[in-house]
């Protein structure tokens, strides 16, 4: 990178260099790309929508929810980790024996139905499960 400061053809040159500018909004650009999807919990599934949804309230030093999702074909996932219904069970167990009030945050894909939806709520408090919370879409009018 040079720079021209002058000299017999008149004064100082005012160009701005815009390679470093460039540089530094591309290396931004990959590490947002990279990032974006670790941000999304749990398995990616279709949520149902819903006209007025109830904003949790809590304090601030809540634990996160544990985040069991349920896709369309009616596999079960904790995060990432899937499950049948008695792995389910268990390892809800195993969570909730360290905090008993954690919370669960259920994703149930649209495409379920209500009884699939309920068998999963039935498995969640056969293992103790104190909340249960259903995540939905905001329906924008």
């Amino acid at each position: 990178m040079g720079m021209a400061v002058g000299g017999p053809q008149g004064g100082p040159k005012s160009d701005i260099n815009v390679t470093p500018l460039v540089d530094v909004v591309l290396v931004l650009l990959i590490i947002f790309m990279v990032i974006t999807p670790m941000l999304q919990r749990g398995k990616s599934v279709t949520l149902p929508k819903a006209n007025k949804v109830e904003e949790e309230k809590g304090s601030t030093n809540d634990p996160d929810p544990v985040i069991l999702s349920v896709t369309a074909d009616k596999k079960m996932f904790v995060e990432q980790d899937e499950f049948d219904a008695t792995g389910l069970e268990g390892k809800l167990r195993e969570t909730l024996a360290y905090l008993p009030n954690k919370k669960i945050l259920l994703k149930g894909d649209s495409a379920l139905t209500v009884g699939d939806v309920r068998q999963v709520m039935e498995i969640t408090r056969k293992a103790k499960a104190k909340k249960i919370f259903l995540g939905v879409e905001e329906q924008k009018n």
